[in-house]
């Protein structure tokens, strides 16, 4: 149109879908409802982006529990208030994933039969300069809590990775492929399922 080549009236509408270069992926919402429908479910990291998002949808599914743990207050108090008014009594737990002694505590007290491990460190310029804690964070957390779920009998564990794990160049990417090749290696022997996605 720029260039006079074409006409504005030549446009046509397009959709999201045609930039994905695959088909799109559709959930089996049915089978998904029918995997957490009355069961506790442990969400890690449920006051970031991908976590809130991660409580929202499994709020829908009519969990039995929804036990948050979160280590930023704030946000916390944001994804509790919020998911009050729509949905279920959420537990809301303020502490690190990565401590071990805050983890039995809340595998003893709530019991979850599935935990989604969103809590990471993601900011990949930041984390750049920031080696120790990346690796504390996100990997070593991810242990301690893999370790848990295993002593707990927690029957699936859903790790959140990211794209950025792929021949990672980047030390939030190493940190991040790291904790899959550990829930990798761990569930050979362990009865715990370990599904990650990115």
């Amino acid at each position: 149109v720029v260039g006079g080549r074409s006409n504005v009236n030549e446009l046509k509408e397009g959709a999201i879908e045609e930039l994905l270069g695959r088909e799109p992926v559709s959930r089996d919402w049915t089978g998904i409802r029918a995997g957490l429908a009355s069961r506790r479910v442990l969400i890690t990291g449920g006051g970031g982006s991908i976590g809130s998002e991660l409580c929202r949808q499994v709020a829908r599914l009519g969990v039995e529990r929804l036990a948050v743990l979160e280590l930023s207050e704030f946000n916390l108090y944001k994804v509790e208030q919020e998911l009050r008014v729509e949905f279920l009594v959420v537990d809301p737990i303020l502490g690190d994933c990565g401590d071990a002694a805050t983890l039995e505590r809340v595998f003893s007290r709530v019991k979850p039969e599935a935990v989604f491990h969103a809590a990471a460190f993601k900011h990949v310029p930041l984390l750049q300069h920031q080696v120790r804690e990346a690796v504390r964070n996100n990997l070593l957390a991810t242990q301690t809590l893999a370790l848990a779920a295993d002593r707990h009998g927690v029957h699936n564990f859903v790790l959140v990775s990211t794209d950025k794990a792929v021949n990672p160049s980047s030390v939030m990417g190493a940190t991040k492929r790291a904790a899959e090749i550990y829930c990798q290696s761990f569930a050979q022997q362990s009865k715990t399922h370990f599904i990650t996605v990115r």
